[in-house]
């Protein structure tokens, strides 16, 4: 969703009653949310779809997807 102009994700549940667990995302990542949000994915498959929309390379968007994949498991997101 966007708020004020910044695109954010909050991860659902009665464990996020306080909405403590809001991430804002950057145009990359809203990108790659929005082209697997409800879906089964890997961090491969998120390097991939990074590189064909963005000029990076395999290392580096791999590097990337995986941080982020990160980031989002800890904020309570649901990620494969």
């Amino acid at each position: 969703m966007t708020i004020c102009g910044e695109n954010v994700i909050v991860a659902h549940g009665k464990g996020n009653i306080d909405f403590s667990r809001v991430i804002s995302l950057n145009e990359s990542a809203a990108y790659l949310w929005h082209k697997v949000n409800g879906q089964d994915f890997t961090a491969e498959q998120l390097a991939k779809l990074l590189m064909e929309e963005y000029e990076v390379d395999e290392a580096t968007a791999l590097n990337d997807c995986k941080k982020m994949m990160q980031d989002w498991l800890e904020a309570g997101l649901t990620v494969i």
